[in-house]
């Protein structure tokens, strides 16, 4: 299910949304710029639900619940005064930090073209798993 970040509005007082689930039957693709396709060539947006921003991660984790897969790019884009908006890295830190999920079957994938983010991430998320599994 494609969800242009258009139809989405996301605002920052994230008190107002409650956490519905736990777990949900979904996928969440967090890029700014790609499409699914790009990076899972057998695949559409169609196929998940595509998130474009740091709030609109949160967001919808916090109404849908923990996706069975994430897909996370890093660098998600500047605002209007060229500052960077909060990235991938941020959204795994807020999964494990803030979420309060059991993220123990927690399966993803990072996409980003940024090698050190790339690391920054998988490295935040297996540690987190590998300690919750033991």
């Amino acid at each position: 299910m494609y969800i242009p970040v258009s139809c989405f509005n996301v605002k920052n007082d994230f008190n107002k949304y409650k956490m519905k689930g736990t777990s949900g039957n979904y996928k969440l693709f967090l890029d700014d710029v790609r499409d699914v396709s790009m990076v899972y060539p057998n695949m559409t947006n169609n196929d998940f639900v595509v998130v474009r921003t740091y709030d609109d991660f949160v967001a919808y984790i916090r109404e849908n619940g923990l996706p069975s897969f994430i897909s996370f790019d890093n660098d998600l884009g500047v605002d209007d005064n060229d500052v960077l908006l909060p990235e991938g890295y941020d959204a795994a830190k807020w999964l494990v930090y803030e979420s309060n999920l059991n993220l123990e079957d927690l399966k993803f994938k990072v996409h980003s073209a940024n090698p050190v983010a790339s690391i920054q991430i998988e490295s935040l998320l297996n540690n987190y798993l590998r300690f919750l599994r033991q």
